[in-house]
């Protein structure tokens, strides 16, 4: 395990222990990836505004394109999500006055079209990122599917290779990532599968897709990553598998289930990856698929509805969810080639744009953090601290596994050690022995935290953002409450 615990008594003297030589796993950059749906404000009113003075020639807001720079945001899911199962791909190419108006079923819209493959593909090399594309198994077909694997990656004189040429794209998109559907076990897609039917459907696009171009990179269709759907799916389709996906979001309504709800993810990835060796066992298949955690984020649905646009305001108690969450993926990445965060602009997203700017919530100074520091390769930590013993959600988190006030994690990047602390507690500070520091070091510090647990931004007022300082090693740190720490120093 990347970070261990021991329980000690709540008036003892918490202790975190790092060696920079205890190197794990590697930390795969894909692992900031985005996610952008036909949902809400994310693509109109995010990606795409033409006519705001904050977008360029091409209708992108350039303000979001310098957040994805910043991010380093390798990889950009597209266009669902849920959307995708009734979401044709040859309606949004050619000229945008002759592109079909559409009745959108997932989230109660309509779809004009007047964003679709070639707009996104520039986009993607604008805002310096590589395309995941996710493919219509719900009213779609598998030549429909094949056609546009084609437009996107084909170099020979074929139709649909023709047509991106003649809508002003000679060279090929070279698109890596393809996704064999989205949650299709859900009663809310529109064609539902059963395990069986998805897997028997999965294994013959997959085939297909690979004769037509064996380059690509095949993300099977998952849940949670612990139930009989991901098991089933995995035994019968990890000869194509190149990827699989799991999809969770958490919230509650306390502080410290909404906090925790994240560890979910860490057992949800932990049995995946023995799902996915059980079906390696069992097949004879010497590739270990990796996951794709392409939907995650802390989403009430009843708070946010997904039909309203989802837009969530993020609290303090939001923010240290969010670096549970990161966390979670900085441990666990031996097993994980990419994860997506649901979504990048608008719809649950630590972005949200207005007419003027952008407003960037208390979820966004976390996940920056991690963006720019937590590369490279993960250390192992030992953490030694008392542990909340109330209240999880969902439920499962507190008979499985052991809640340290303390949550951590950390990695070794361009020479320099980085180690992140959440401090989940509402109302106490932790002095903390930090060994591993050496004495008289220069550290950064990286502080994110606020005054109550129910701070949040808006386009008024930043409450919450990073506090950078400066702390010479050479006694206890102190950890605030409610609070988010990075602190760096050199090797």
């Amino acid at each position: 395990m990347a970070t261990t615990f021991t329980q000690i008594a709540e008036d003892a003297t918490p202790s975190i222990s790092i060696d920079p030589d205890r190197v794990l796993s590697e930390i795969k950059d894909e692992i900031y990836s985005g996610f952008t749906e036909h949902m809400g404000r994310c693509i109109y009113g995010g990606l795409y505004d033409p006519g705001n003075p904050l977008s360029d020639e091409n209708g992108f807001r350039t303000d979001v394109i310098d957040c994805f720079k910043e991010l380093n945001c390798p990889v950009v899911r597209y266009p669902g999500g849920n959307f995708v199962a009734t979401y044709h791909w040859y309606e949004g190419v050619g000229p945008t006055e002759k592109r079909p108006r559409r009745p959108e079923l997932a989230w109660n819209g309509v779809e004009t079209n007047e964003f679709g493959t070639d707009e996104f593909m520039k986009w993607c090399e604008v805002a310096g990122t590589k395309p995941y594309l996710a493919l219509n198994m719900g009213t779609g077909t598998l030549d429909e599917a094949l056609g546009w694997l084609e437009y996107c990656n084909s170099t020979q004189d074929t139709y649909w290779a023709n047509k991106r040429r003649e809508n002003g794209h000679p060279e090929p998109y070279n698109v890596k990532y393809w996704a064999l559907g989205n949650e299709c076990y859900g009663e809310w897609q529109v064609e539902q599968m059963t395990k069986e039917d998805y897997a028997k459907k999965a294994y013959q696009w997959a085939k297909a897709l690979k004769l037509l171009d064996p380059r690509i990179t095949l993300i099977l269709c998952g849940e949670l990553g612990y139930v009989e759907w991901d098991r089933y799916v995995l035994g019968e389709c990890i000869k194509w598998a190149d990827m699989h996906s799991i999809h969770v979001y958490t919230a509650d309504k306390e502080h410290m289930p909404n906090a925790t709800g994240p560890l979910s993810a860490e057992r949800a990835i932990e049995i995946c990856a023995s799902l996915i060796d059980m079906a390696r066992i069992k097949t004879g298949v010497k590739k270990r698929p990796t996951i794709c955690f392409d939907e995650w984020n802390i989403w009430d649905p009843v708070r946010a509805p997904g039909d309203k646009g989802a837009e969530e305001l993020y609290t303090v108690s939001d923010m240290l969810a969010m670096g549970v969450w990161c966390n979670v993926f900085i441990r666990q990445s031996r097993y994980l080639g990419m994860t997506n965060i649901a979504q990048s602009v608008n719809v649950i997203s630590p972005l949200i744009t207005t007419k003027t700017g952008l407003v960037k919530q208390t979820t966004w100074w976390v996940y920056l953090l991690f963006a720019k520091y937590m590369r490279g390769h993960t250390l192992g930590v030992h953490v030694k601290s008392s542990k909340y013993d109330g209240r999880t959600n969902p439920v499962f988190i507190e008979s499985t596994m052991d809640v340290p006030w303390l949550d951590v994690s950390a990695a070794v990047n361009n020479g320099y050690v980085n180690l992140a602390v959440v401090n989940l507690h509402a109302e106490k500070a932790f002095e903390t022995e930090l060994k591993g520091v050496p004495a008289g070091q220069d550290v950064e510090v990286h502080l994110v935290t606020g005054e109550k647990l129910d701070d949040v931004n808006t386009a008024e007022k930043t409450t919450v953002e990073i506090k950078e300082s400066k702390w010479t090693a050479s006694s206890n740190y102190t950890f605030p409450k409610h609070s988010f720490t990075l602190l760096r120093w050199k090797l």
